[in-house]
């Protein structure tokens, strides 16, 4: 296999890639357009890694693809995990939180973008009734939420796992009254091992809510965390960007600047 170009160096044509696309651009608010390429994780090419930052000739961090999707680009794990149609602009949002080396107000302006464009598929998923509950277990996420929908109905579930035993603990849960009626979106920005979600779960469970009316919402998720929730409940619904082994864990801390 051919080593990948780093991002510091220019892409020279190649006879057996004349007849394939050009590489993805994206184009900057100043109308520049910049390529972006994408490594697999652990390449041997001397490319930086998918954490690595933005070079300073404008040419966007490189970052790991995700992973290959079935026939009919059905997600491999199941009718359940639904991604958002890939394009350049989704891609770029995506490396652009992945670089650790991105500044805090482009990784915040990056991240809200993603947020609204998950949210919004959200709500597409949801019928048309007069009134409907969202019960998010991401602050990161509900922000987006007020901006595409002012009246929704919040509650809310406090939710901590063990560093070491990555076991969850319930602290707090607070819903309508009535939530046990209506479909549920459960906003979770980066799902990682899953056993924070199927606790949250399991709580809306307890207060009468059924799995299949459970919508849950996530920027990132590895195939481990998906997998996980899907066999605790094979009725949810999970809406996510992208599906890969390697998450940024490191949102929460950059998006409200504790890192």
């Amino acid at each position: 296999m051919e080593a990948m170009p780093c991002q510091n160096q220019r892409l020279g044509p190649r006879p057996q890639d004349e007849q394939q696309p050009p590489p993805a651009a994206a184009t900057t608010a100043t109308g520049v357009s910049r390529l972006i390429r994408f490594a697999e994780p652990g390449e041997d090419s001397g490319c930086p890694s998918p954490d690595s930052s933005s070079s300073s000739n404008g040419v966007a961090a490189v970052a790991a693809p995700p992973l290959p999707v079935g026939e009919g680009d059905a997600p491999p794990i199941g009718p359940q995990l639904k991604l958002l149609p890939m394009n350049d602009q989704l891609r770029e949002l995506q490396t652009i939180i992945r670089d650790k080396k991105s500044s805090r107000g482009d990784f915040v302006f990056s991240a809200d973008r993603l947020i609204r464009l998950v949210v919004e598929e959200g709500l597409n998923q949801l019928p048309y009734t007069e009134c409907t509950v969202t019960t998010p277990t991401g602050e990161a996420m509900e922000q987006g939420l007020r901006d595409c929908c002012r009246s929704i109905r919040i509650g809310k579930i406090l939710i901590q796992s063990d560093e070491e035993t990555q076991r969850a603990k319930v602290y707090y849960a607070k819903f309508p009254p009535d939530i046990y009626r209506r479909k549920v979106l459960l906003m979770y920005p980066i799902l990682s091992t899953g056993n924070t979600v199927i606790e949250a779960v399991k709580v809306l469970v307890e207060h009468g809510v059924q799995p299949s009316v459970i919508i849950l919402l996530s920027l990132f998720s590895t195939p481990h965390g998906a997998k996980s929730i899907i066999q605790e409940f094979p009725e949810i619904t999970i809406l996510t960007t992208e599906v890969h082994p390697v998450a940024p864990t490191h949102f929460g801390q950059k998006y409200f600047g504790t890192d």
